[in-house]
């Protein structure tokens, strides 16, 4: 099966295997029986010790059996698996496990009950989950509330339902928990004023209509330079005909389903949902970890989009480093003038210039460019 990334070493503690174990793993031993040990051939031994053995050699400092023992991680017997899944194991031997079995549900649902699980292990389960393990991860509250690190995973997995998304928001809502993902707060406000249906085994509509936009947004995907919208000849922005059918499925989502779609959806649809007329939708556009420089300087170029998301724009350092989007959020009127007019010094001589007479540039704009331009003059 394939395999997740592979964690950094994890500190196993041997001190509780039985000396025959011992004996396999010492320094001392002989090639031959630790080759069979990373193998997993280890007769007389509990499931829950060999399982031990060949973690330890998977995180141990001989790189042939750790690539040996890793294999035989990943294709140990549902017996033995389960044998010693059964019994209590130590937190860094579920990370092994949950990195090489996430995709099996009768692992995963061992790993969730176990004692020892630690966050790290259900995290990468959750990272990869299907739509079936994603349900079961999700359906066990009591854990998720020990490991909020794991909602946030499950939330940022675009496999996740959209029905079971906007509960997992809830409960940590009801819970007072804090998410660290992107718009947080605009999915718990909308979920505050929307009812969340409990959980069921079936399909809901916005589990698929969520999937139905993702199908029509992987048809209409923006080129790295291309927007959603263009000008027309009053100067008004209007949408692209090849947009229009995305443009109309999004339209019949409900906000919670916006929002998800904004901070996880392709670039036409973040083109698309910057300009919604949901506050809560549009800064969760303009807050997708996915957002890129090409994106963001079209976005500080558009006059249809709110105050509150150029402001988001202009607090994002690592887009201001770009000279275009610098120079298009200085030309928008409708940036706040507290942030156009501390980009203002950044800009080259000529643009200033070109700004200095543009009808376009709102007066107060203007002013602080003529004055800069007189600074650089008299300096």
């Amino acid at each position: 099966m394939t395999t997740s990334t592979p964690s950094p070493a994890r500190s196993i503690d041997l001190s509780a295997l039985p000396p025959p174990a011992l004996r396999m793993l010492g320094a001392n031993a002989p090639p031959q029986l630790k080759l069979m040990a990373a193998r997993g051939i280890a007769p007389g031994l509990k499931p829950e010790a060999i399982l031990t053995i060949i973690c330890a050699l998977v995180e141990g400092p001989d790189r042939e059996l750790a690539v040996t023992a890793r294999s035989t991680l990943e294709n140990l017997p549902q017996a033995l698996l389960q044998g010693a899944l059964s019994a209590d194991l130590q937190a860094p031997v579920l990370e092994l496990v949950a990195e090489t079995q996430y995709a099996d549900a009768g692992i995963v649902g061992r790993l969730l009950g176990a004692r020892q699980v630690s966050s790290a292990a259900l995290e990468i389960v959750a990272e990869h989950a299907t739509e079936s393990i994603g349900e079961l991860v999700a359906a066990s509250d009591s854990v998720l509330l020990r490991f909020p690190r794991v909602i946030e995973k499950l939330y940022m997995n675009r496999r996740v339902r959209m029905s079971t998304a906007d509960r997992l928001v809830d409960l940590a809502v009801r819970n007072n928990l804090e998410l660290n993902i992107p718009a947080f707060k605009q999915a718990a406000a909308a979920i505050q004023n929307q009812l969340i249906p409990e959980a069921t085994a079936e399909r809901q509509f916005d589990d698929e209509l969520f999937q139905k936009v993702e199908e029509i947004a992987s048809q209409t995907e923006c080129a790295p330079d291309e927007d959603t919208h263009e000008v027309n000849d009053e100067g008004e922005e209007e949408l692209k005909g090849k947009y229009k059918p995305l443009y109309a499925e999004i339209a019949t989502m409900s906000i919670t389903q916006k929002i998800r779609r904004a901070t996880l959806g392709t670039g036409a649809e973040r083109m698309l949902l910057v300009r919604d007329s949901n506050r809560l939708v549009a800064t969760a556009a303009a807050s997708s970890p996915l957002l890129n420089e090409s994106e963001a300087a079209r976005i500080a170029s558009s006059r249809s989009v709110s105050d509150d998301v150029l402001r988001l724009i202009a607090q994002n350092r690592e887009f201001t480093r770009s000279y275009q989007v610098k120079l298009n959020l200085i030309g928008n009127p409708r940036t706040p003038f507290t942030y156009s007019s501390r980009l203002i010094p950044h800009l080259r001589d000529n643009d200033l210039r070109m700004m200095s007479k543009s009808k376009n540039v709102p007066g107060a704009v203007q002013t602080a460019v003529r004055q800069q331009l007189d600074r650089k003059k008299n300096g």
